[in-house]
């Protein structure tokens, strides 16, 4: 069976650029406990690149979906604990891994980016979506909250107005509106100008210093507060809900959940 997250690097314009694809299409590129397990893999062989041969880092979806977000399959039926120290705190450690790198990081979102695939993006350096695709945190329909730290670098990214707009509604924006509030960084017309401009940067990107923009990016990092307990403690008491029980029920059923607030 192939490989769920496919990692290659290329070289590109005198120099090597990785570039780590979901490959879950039929799923809408759905992230498991799997797919966690092999970008912490892919992200151990980039951080062992001691030559400064990799440059740049593209992350991107196989076929129609950038990521639905976390499999509900995989979280669903875990207990509060689990839910806190398995799910949530490795997928927390595995998004902190990937912003960290020193190399800068590109999410490139060829269609939607909702739930855990916007915090995935959102862990990326720079963004770029095509103009049909929608960006949006739903977990509140499910009962459930942004777990991968989601709401923190939304509310760094965006403001805390807008992150509000984000997460507690649930509704998911549009490329053009995400580009307005700074979410993302570029807007494609379609695939083809989506390649193009992101050539551009990877070309500009591989042109720059590569221990001037590691330590940029150090700087930069220093905003970030670890906020991981509180995440992990939060989601799994979301998950001790009835509510986000009755969100899992309905979503199995394909029928709106009816919240009771318990």
């Amino acid at each position: 069976m192939e490989s769920e997250i496919l990692f290659s690097r290329k070289s590109m314009f005198g120099v090597t650029c990785a570039e780590i694809t979901l490959n879950r299409p039929g799923k809408g590129n759905a992230i498991t406990m799997a797919m966690i397990r092999q970008l912490d893999s892919i992200l151990s062989e980039i951080e062992a690149d001691r030559i400064g041969d990799i440059r740049a880092v593209v992350i991107r979806g196989q076929g129609r979906f950038f990521c639905t977000g976390g499999d509900i399959e995989s979280w669903g039926e875990l207990s509060p604990l689990e839910m806190g120290r398995t799910w949530i705190l490795r997928g927390i450690e595995a998004l902190s891994r990937l912003a960290a790198l020193p190399q800068p990081v590109i999410a490139a979102i060829t269609g939607h980016a909702l739930g855990g695939g916007l915090e995935l993006a959102l862990s990326a350096d720079l963004r770029i979506a095509v103009k049909s695709a929608k960006l949006g945190t739903p977990e509140v329909t499910l009962g459930m909250i942004s777990g991968w730290m989601g709401v923190r670098r939304l509310s760094e990214i965006v403001g805390v107005s807008r992150a509000r707009h984000l997460t507690l509604l649930g509704t998911p924006i549009t490329a053009d509106v995400a580009l307005d509030w700074g979410l993302i960084t570029a807007v494609a017309e379609d695939g083809e100008d989506l390649e193009r401009q992101l050539n551009g940067w990877l070309e500009r990107l591989c042109a720059n210093g590569p221990a001037a923009m590691a330590l940029t990016k150090g700087i930069l990092a220093t905003a970030h507060t670890d906020l991981r307990e509180h995440h992990a403690t939060a989601a799994g008491q979301a998950l001790a809900t009835g509510d986000c029980q009755e969100g899992v029920r309905a979503f199995r059923e394909k029928r709106n959940p009816v919240f009771r607030n318990r």
